[in-house]
C-alpha cells in the first residue's frame, strides 16, 4: 500500500479530485487512499434509477456514509434521465433487434466519466476524476502524446475491457488508484481502515438486473412477449420461444427443444423473430466485423496488425489479425468511422453481435468496438 500512496503523492499537477462513489468497497478505498495521500477529495455519486436497487438507494446511503467517515463533501447528481435514454432505451432496442448489447462500456462513456468530469468542473472547479476501476494509465506517450490504457495488475479483476470507449480527453484527467492492487488487498486495506463498506458483498450482475431482480424481469418490463420459432440453420422448426431477448449467443441450457445432440444458439434473427440453433461444431466463427472502434493507446492503423482480442469480458485473449475496413455511410453519420475485420487464429465460440471486441498488445489496450451482426 505504501507504493500506491507514494505514487499518488508524486502525481504531477492538481491535487483536487472528484471521486466517483458507487457505495462499494472499491470506490470507498479509492477515496480513502487519495485522502491519505494528501489530495483534496470530494465524493460524487450518480443517481441512476428510482426505487430499490443496490446501485441506487443503498449505494447512495453508503457513499454518503463513506464521505462522512472520511470528512469530505459528498454530492449527488440526478442522472436518471440520461441513464434512461442512453442505457435503458439502448438495451431495449438492441435486445428487440436480436443483439446482445453491452451497456457497461456505453455507460462509462455516455453516463459516467465524461458527464461526471463536466459536472465536477462546472460546479466545483475540479478537473480530475478518480474511480475504483482495476485498470492503469500511462499518461502522455512521448512519441505522440496519447494517453495509454493498461490492464489492471489483478488478472481476475482487470476492468480495462469496459473502459475501451473512453476518449483521450477523458483519459488524461483520470486517476485509478486500485490499478496495481488485487481485490483481496483492497478488502484487507478497507478493513484495516475501518471503512463501513469493507465487507460489503460485490454485485455479480448488471445493475439493471439487480434493480429488477433479474435481467429477464427487466426485459419483460419493457418488451411484450413475442412468440416465434426455434429453428435449425436449414429452417427446420424445433420449438417455440416467447422472445428472442431471452436468449444469448452460445447458450445451450434452457432452450426447451429436443434433438439428437446438444444444441447452442448461433444466431438471433430479429427480422424473422427466430432463434437459430446448431451443434457446437457449427457454432464457431473464424472472422467478424467490428464497428464504431475507439482507438485508445495507438493511432488508427493504416494496415493489418496482429492483436490479442477479447470478445467478452471474461473470455481469454485470442490471437487475431485486425484489418481496417472503409467506413460506411452509417459510420460517417454517427461520427464513429473506424471499423475492421478480425480473422482469428483459432475458431471462436460465442461471438455475439452487440458485444465488444477489445484489442490488446500485452498489457496495453489498443482499442475496441462493437461486433457487427454480419461478418
Amino acid at each position: 500500500m505504501a507504493a500506491v500512496l507514494g505514487r499518488l503523492g508524486d502525481w504531477p499537477g492538481e491535487r483536487r479530485v472528484a471521486v466517483g462513489l458507487s457505495g462499494g468497497v472499491d470506490s470507498s478505498l479509492t477515496a480513502a487512499l487519495l485522502v491519505a495521500a494528501g489530495w483534496e477529495v470530494e465524493g460524487l455519486t450518480l443517481w441512476l434509477m428510482s426505487g430499490k436497487g443496490s446501485c441506487c438507494a443503498e449505494g447512495l446511503v453508503d457513499a454518503a456514509g463513506i464521505c462522512d467517515q472520511l470528512g469530505v463533501p459528498h454530492h449527488v447528481v440526478d442522472s436518471r434521465t440520461r441513464f434512461q435514454e442512453q442505457i435503458v432505451d439502448f438495451l431495449v432496442e438492441g435486445y428487440g433487434e436480436g443483439l446482445t448489447p453491452l451497456p457497461c462500456s456505453r455507460c462509462n462513456r455516455a453516463v459516467k466519466f465524461g458527464p461526471m468530469l463536466e459536472w465536477a468542473e462546472a460546479e466545483r472547479g475540479i478537473g480530475r476524476l478518480a474511480t475504483g476501476h482495476y485498470a492503469r494509465l500511462r499518461q502522455g506517450d512521448p512519441r505522440d502524446g496519447r494517453h495509454q490504457l493498461l490492464r489492471g495488475l489483478d488478472a481476475h479483476k482487470d476492468q480495462s475491457y469496459f473502459l475501451y470507449d473512453l476518449p483521450q480527453s477523458v483519459l488524461g484527467r483520470l486517476v485509478f488508484p486500485l490499478g496495481e492492487l488485487t481485490k483481496e488487498a483492497t478488502r484487507a486495506e478497507a478493513a484495516r481502515l475501518g471503512l463501513r463498506t469493507a465487507a460489503k458483498p460485490e454485485s455479480q450482475d448488471l445493475c439493471l438486473a439487480d434493480h429488477h431482480g433479474s435481467m429477464r424481469a427487466f426485459l419483460d418490463a419493457y418488451l411484450a412477449p413475442r412468440q416465434g420459432e426455434i429453428v435449425l440453420a436449414d429452417g427446420t422448426v424445433l420449438g417455440q420461444h416467447d422472445g428472442i431477448e431471452h436468449f444469448t449467443i452460445g447458450q445451450r441450457k434452457g432452450l426447451g427443444v429436443a434433438w439428437s445432440e446438444p444444441l447452442h444458439v448461433v444466431r438471433l434473427d430479429g427480422a424473422m423473430n427466430r432463434v437459430v440453433v446448431a451443434p457446437r461444431r457449427e457454432a464457431t466463427r473464424r472472422t467478424c466485423v467490428v464497428g464504431a472502434i475507439n482507438w485508445v493507446s495507438i493511432a488508427p492503423p493504416s494496415g493489418p496488425i496482429e492483436v490479442e482480442v477479447q470478445v467478452r469480458y471474461r473470455s481469454l485473449p485470442e490471437r487475431a489479425l485486425l484489418t481496417p475496413l472503409p467506413e460506411t455511410a452509417a459510420d460517417h453519420a454517427t461520427g464513429r468511422p473506424h471499423r475492421a475485420r478480425l480473422d482469428f487464429a483459432e475458431p471462436q465460440f460465442s461471438v455475439a453481435p452487440g458485444q465488444a471486441a477489445v484489442a490488446y498488445s500485452g498489457e496495453v489496450l489498443l482499442g475496441g468496438g462493437l461486433i457487427q451482426a454480419d461478418a
